[in-house]
């Protein structure tokens, strides 16, 4: 039976050119980057080296680089480093952020920050009068993220970074989905702090990456070592870095080209699914927003029982971030931009690289028929 992938949004596979770049470090150059001897300078140089791409790509300098396990680490470091090395006791954090900094956000409140949540648009861009009135005398960090990892929306980060700074405040932008998508180039955001995660962009599971301008007060998230100039504890994955800089400059390179592939793609089941599908409603931005996502609630649909008839129908989606997949509740991104429960609990379609028209179509008929089905019972 056929089969179609549309969750790049949860993970994306490995590039083969990317794989091919990591193999020598799983065996002939499987040296620790902390030994003195060769085989620990050559993992060591190759570390350096992914460094200063991911750095030259952001517009940064390497040593505003830092790598770790993935986008949960380099988020909750962001947030709980800065705050903690912060004088100030308030933070500001965007309704619709992802669970890795909503849940960082809440272990602050619980160690005695105030926490304010910056309202959002019914398309889920930032209202940005709302956000200014937030922040205050004593605000140690504004975060919102680059673009919506549920419904797409891409948000006026540069705007976001002047509020902030405007009353002293440090600015966060998690850019884990926008990555390989938008240009990121932080000295024009006006990020003081940017998170990454290298599997959104065709590159390996576990290794991500968090920038810090130069200057910035930052706490450690992770004792134990002096890896990282002593800022994060643990052995640096050099496979996984190898690969994250691989797969980042290539997404970098490729971005026009991907982007319009991908969102012709996405446009072709969007037509599809609004055309054949009554009773169907697109999430997020109509413009603004990443090229492969295509969002929708479905009016006597719901996403928990369409999902299971989707996957039996060859089409694999998501209800939203995967790490809430197992979840019943609804979405705390639709909350946010005013949907009714009714609706607040949808389905994520979301397009890659090799993602074909005959896959858009293959899903709208899927879509269709499964919802139809859900309707008659």
């Amino acid at each position: 039976m056929r089969s179609v992938y549309l969750d790049h949004a949860a993970t994306t596979l490995v590039d083969p050119r990317v794989l091919k770049k990591m193999l020598p470090y799983f065996s002939e150059n499987f040296g620790n980057p902390d030994s003195l001897h060769a085989c620990g300078r050559r993992a060591v140089a190759a570390v350096d080296d992914a460094r200063d791409v991911v750095a030259a790509l952001l517009g940064a300098s390497a040593s505003e680089i830092y790598f770790t396990s993935g986008g949960t680490e380099a988020d909750n470091w962001a947030m709980r480093g800065a705050a903690h090395a912060a004088d100030g006791k308030h933070i500001v954090v965007g309704a619709t952020e992802h669970h890795a900094v909503l849940g960082a956000a809440e272990m602050l409140a619980g160690e005695g920050y105030a926490v304010s949540y910056a309202p959002v648009d019914a398309q889920g861009k930032a209202d940005l009068p709302a956000l200014s009135s937030l922040v205050r005398g004593d605000t140690a960090l504004v975060a919102f993220m680059a673009a919506n990892n549920e419904v797409g929306t891409v948000q006026p980060v540069a705007q976001v970074a002047e509020i902030a700074h405007e009353r002293g405040a440090l600015f966060f932008t998690d850019a884990v989905q926008a990555a390989g998508c938008m240009e990121l180039n932080v000295r024009k955001l006006g990020a003081d702090l940017l998170s990454l995660s290298a599997h959104k962009f065709y590159g390996p599971k576990g290794v991500g990456a968090l920038y810090i301008r130069g200057g910035t007060p930052m706490a450690k998230l992770i004792s134990g070592g002096q890896q990282e100039r002593g800022m994060r504890g643990g052995t640096v994955n050099v496979p996984g870095v190898v690969g994250m800089a691989e797969a980042f400059r290539l997404a970098c390179a490729e971005r026009e080209e991907r982007n319009a592939h991908i969102s012709r793609v996405r446009d072709l089941f969007v037509e599809g699914i609004l055309r054949e599908v009554p009773g169907s409603v697109l999430g997020g931005h109509p413009e603004d927003r990443l090229p492969g996502n295509a969002h929708f609630t479905f009016e006597g649909a719901p996403a928990e029982a369409l999902l299971p008839l989707l996957d039996l129908a060859g089409v694999q989606a998501s209800a939203g971030a995967a790490c809430s997949s197992g979840s019943h509740e609804p979405s705390h991104v639709l909350l946010a931009m005013g949907r009714p429960r009714s609706l607040s609990r949808g389905v994520r379609f979301t397009f890659g690289k090799d993602s074909s028209e005959e896959d858009a179509l293959f899903a709208v008929s899927a879509v269709r028929d499964c919802v139809a089905r859900l309707r008659t019972k």
